[in-house]
């Protein structure tokens, strides 16, 4: 925007915004601005398509040009022109917004900004699918609408809008993979799901989070079962590498039976690595909570230690500690023993790496968030469609590598230097 341009405009805002005092007065100025600025944005978009104006010329339209008149009427060198204007009316965020589209004596003019039969401005949709994602009803979503933009939708309209998200939810499911991961973590979330014959029952989401080379956070799948076994995880697995991820040299899973050797038996080179955040949890739910504190500082002194051998004296040091009164946990830590001890197979940046909290938790909240405001889902494509839906929303923010993670890569280019990918120029 030239400054004349961002001048006027400037002007105009603050025109309008003189006597602003309610909600309601904002939103008519909003929707005075939002009006002003598409018929503009029309307009220039028939004179590209008479050949009046280059496409360049077309994004800045005179400062001094009115939306609301006719440029003149002579024929342009397509000998088509402008006739005139119709009505239409849109959504967007300030409300309903009544508009003056250009006509063209050919009839063949197909704006870009808001197509011929469209009747919502572009993010609209996407705002009521964030809605949606973060936890809302169609009911909920009618309701603030009506009440914040004095936009009134039906719930059907709200639930074409959310249905729309399934095809592209399909699409990504089965969208290819980069070949190498550094660190894939897998999870699993309880929910209850509705199935064809009526009965509601439990059913788990199982998430698979990498970790790309650039330490950069990435979903890479959703999967839905009511029962787990060897079987199912072989599915998974192979879905996965179907889809391109051929090699993932640290997978980190939660204890769920069967999954190691499933994972041994898809990537034989990988490392497994059961998460401490898990196990902690586990050992806690048989522990009162005035031991909890002391309990979390005797596992912390086996998962901190610096070498195997410090890690197996603090284990028998734990045991003898606790065992009288917990002695489960000893023992469920033992049984796991072989896929506890490979963090002693890293560095403290490896280390750090992968045992870190946030990089799994951060997709479990979102997950539990809206869980919370949906006891039973409908279908099984609808759980996985939600759940697909407020992960994308919630991955917006992954625009950062995971902490610390240039150091880890110089050591994982290190330990793996046969199967990390060729650098290309």
């Amino acid at each position: 925007m030239d400054a004349t341009l961002r001048d006027r405009a400037e002007e105009l805002a603050r025109e309008l915004a003189d006597g602003v005092s309610t909600q309601e007065d904002l939103r008519n100025v909003l929707g005075v601005l939002t009006k002003s600025m598409i018929e503009r944005i029309l307009s220039a978009e028939m004179d590209v398509h008479l050949g009046r104006v280059p496409p360049a010329a077309a994004a800045l339209p005179p400062a001094d040009a009115v939306p609301s008149l006719d440029l003149a009427p002579e024929p342009s060198s397509t000998g088509n022109r402008r006739n005139g204007h119709s009505r239409k009316t849109v959504q967007g965020d300030a409300g309903k917004i009544t508009l003056r589209t250009p006509r063209d004596r050919n009839g063949t003019f197909e704006p870009l900004l808001i197509p011929k039969h469209g009747r919502r401005l572009a993010g609209f949709d996407e705002k009521i699918m964030a809605l949606f994602a973060k936890g809302m009803s169609t009911r909920d979503i009618q309701e603030l609408l009506q009440s914040m933009y004095g936009v009134e939708l039906s719930p059907t309209l709200i639930s074409s809008i959310t249905e729309a998200a399934g095809e592209e939810a399909a699409a990504w499911r089965i969208r290819p993979l980069d070949p190498v991961w550094p660190i894939v973590y897998f999870d699993g979330i309880v929910v209850h799901v509705r199935g064809a014959s009526g009965r509601v029952s439990q059913h788990t989401i199982y998430v698979a989070l990498g970790v790309n080379l650039d330490g950069r956070k990435e979903l890479l799948g959703l999967w839905l079962a009511e029962s787990e076994g060897a079987k199912f995880w072989l599915n998974v697995l192979t879905d996965l590498k179907n889809r391109g991820l051929q090699d993932i040299f640290v997978a980190c899973v939660d204890g769920l039976t069967g999954f190691p050797d499933a994972i041994r038996a898809v990537y034989d080179r990988t490392k497994v690595q059961l998460c401490v955040v898990h196990l902690v949890r586990a050992a806690l739910r048989y522990v009162s909570n005035k031991d909890a504190k002391a309990v979390i500082l005797g596992l912390k002194s086996i998962y901190n230690a610096a070498t195997l051998l410090e890690a197996e004296a603090a284990l028998e040091t734990f045991a003898q500690v606790w065992d009288e009164k917990y002695p489960t946990i000893s023992k469920m830590w033992r049984a796991q023993w072989r896929d506890i001890i490979t963090l002693f197979d890293f560095t403290w940046p490896i280390r750090k790496a992968i045992a870190t909290t946030n990089v799994i938790e951060s997709v479990n909240s979102v997950i539990r968030k809206f869980t919370r405001n949906r006891k039973i889902y409908p279908s099984e494509e609808s759980a996985l469609k939600i759940t697909w839906l407020a992960i994308r929303e919630a991955s917006k923010k992954w625009t950062l590598p995971i902490r610390n993670w240039k150091a880890a890569l110089n050591h994982f280019a290190i330990l793996f230097e046969d199967r990390m990918p060729k650098q290309t120029s």
